[in-house]
């Protein structure tokens, strides 16, 4: 039985170990890497999507390149089953290991949180050129690449914001913006494609 404890400890450790290693963080060089803001197109008359018992609305098709900030995986909230993953992506200075070495960035609870103790750039330059997405993957392809995604890697993007909704009245909407902040400021992604960028 104690050969048995030992053996299954073992066995979590290595898959732990493995896990961080294929996720490890990446550190690039100093330098703006995705220079330009998300593109978004909003839709008048959105597309209706079922994924089991939820209903996604699609409102605006969106695109970017950005620098992975953080990222955070979700299980047990009432949104994992939908969107298992969170990413903190940042684009702009943003996107700088410069500016971001002075910047301390985490999330928690569907939130992304950063602090600093001197501004490197403008407040309001750290708000409007990160933010943190909700990502919704289209199909098994994408859930893959998002597991593969590296805090510090560039990556490439493109699906639609969505509201989510369910029968028992749960909604989940997004931001439509990347001039908000706070509760209701992050975008829910519906994601088609997503890959890692050369810088």
């Amino acid at each position: 039985m104690r050969r048995l404890l030992w053996l299954g400890l073992s066995v979590v450790l290595v898959w732990g170990a493995l896990g961080w290693w294929r996720q490890r963080p990446l550190h690039p060089p100093p330098g703006v890497l995705a220079p330009a803001a998300p593109e978004q197109v909003d839709l008048d008359d959105g597309a209706v999507l079922q994924r089991g018992d939820t209903t996604l609305r699609t409102r605006a098709h969106f695109a970017l390149t950005a620098r992975v900030l953080s990222r955070e995986d979700y299980r047990f909230d009432g949104g994992a089953a939908l969107a298992p993953m969170d990413l903190a992506l940042g684009w702009g200075r943003m996107s700088d290991s410069a500016v971001l070495s002075a910047i301390a960035i985490r999330q928690s609870d569907r939130f992304y949180y950063w602090h600093v103790d001197a501004f490197p750039i403008p407040r309001r330059e750290i708000e409007t050129s990160s933010a943190n997405m909700h990502l919704i993957p289209a199909d098994d392809g994408v859930r893959r690449a998002m597991d593969r995604v590296r805090p510090g890697e560039l990556v490439h993007l493109e699906g639609f914001l969505v509201d989510a909704s369910r029968p028992d009245g749960w909604r989940w909407r997004t931001s439509l913006s990347r001039e908000d902040t706070g509760n209701g400021a992050c975008e829910l992604v519906y994601v088609e494609t997503l890959a890692p960028v050369a810088p």
